[in-house]
């Protein structure tokens, strides 16, 4: 086992569903093997507008043939193991190289950064959840960000395996995990409501807005932005309970079963649709809206 770097674009051709599974051909079957059963972080390249650089952390559970494309095959992830960064962390940060295990000997990028699956130092897997879960409440300590060490000496290799124990930890902790998927939902909505419109900030400067899943945590949801949507308390209730849903146009869905109608609608926008957010890879995916329509929503 050994963490890994899975490169994904947002764009890709492959059959990717990043909190779900990871499609590859067959030269790369070795390099995913190792990472069976550890963390792998996916990176977008810098050549793609608007690049997100390392993204996200999620755990590879198995590895299966594609039962559909011949010679390929899929990296399943681990449920509930799947999270999107609070802050995008780019390949050459403000301290250099992020990943500073593919510097050659004469300090320069090896030919390594192309592969679209390549293994990590722990060093370089610690500092990037560092700089990629940044939160008020940090749990861990930070990573030295002196050197070019790769994080493979005899020495330091116990003290970064201690390290990515903690940041494992803290990761799979539920409470950690709903609030990193608060801040990334609601800074992709603007802390505006998608139902209401509304974008209400109470007396300590905190939304009164929340973070709801579209498939829930406990139906096996993942912690991925396109599975969330800002939502006000009543609009949060009324999401939960299936008075309310989405089609897959975001066009706002009212069920039979609400006993006052007028005040519902008066209570969406205008525009009878929910309140995109700004960038097209945050929007509600379509098979989150399809589970909920049909597991909670009250027809």
């Amino acid at each position: 086992m050994g963490f890994g770097v899975f490169i994904h674009r947002s764009d890709s051709i492959y059959n990717d569903r990043p909190a779900e599974q990871y499609q590859f051909p067959r030269p790369y079957l070795r390099r995913v093997e190792a990472c069976v059963g550890d963390w792998i972080i996916y990176y977008e390249p810098s050549k793609v507008n608007d690049t997100r650089g390392y993204y996200a952390v999620a755990k590879v559970q198995q590895i299966i043939p594609d039962p559909v494309t011949p010679d390929m095959y899929l990296a399943l992830i681990e449920p509930g193991t799947y999270l999107d960064f609070v802050n995008p962390v780019p390949f050459n940060g403000t301290d250099g190289l992020v990943e500073r295990s593919l510097l050659n000997d004469q300090g320069l990028i090896s030919g390594r950064a192309q592969s679209a699956v390549r293994p990590i130092s722990p060093a370089d897997f610690n500092r990037i959840i560092d700089l990629g879960l940044d939160t008020n409440e940090l749990l861990l300590p930070r990573v030295d960000g002196v050197g070019t060490s790769t994080g493979f000496q005899d020495e330091q290799a116990p003290f970064e395996f201690e390290q990515s124990r903690d940041r494992v930890n803290y990761i799979g902790s539920r409470i950690v995990r709903d609030r990193i998927f608060r801040r990334i939902v609601l800074r992709a909505y603007d802390e505006r409501c998608a139902i209401t419109g509304l974008k209400l900030i109470n007396g300590g400067g905190r939304a009164e807005v929340s973070a709801a899943h579209i498939r829930p945590v406990e139906a096996n949801g993942p912690d991925v932005i396109n599975n969330g949507i800002a939502l006000s308390g009543t609009a949060h209730w009324m999401f939960d309970r299936g008075l309310i849903s989405l089609s897959d146009e975001l066009e706002i869905l009212i069920s039979r079963q609400v006993n006052d109608l007028d005040s519902v609608q008066a209570f969406i926008n205008k525009t009878r649709r929910a309140l995109p957010p700004g960038r097209q890879f945050e929007c509600p995916h379509p098979r989150f809206l399809r589970w909920h329509r049909d597991h909670c929503f009250k027809q």
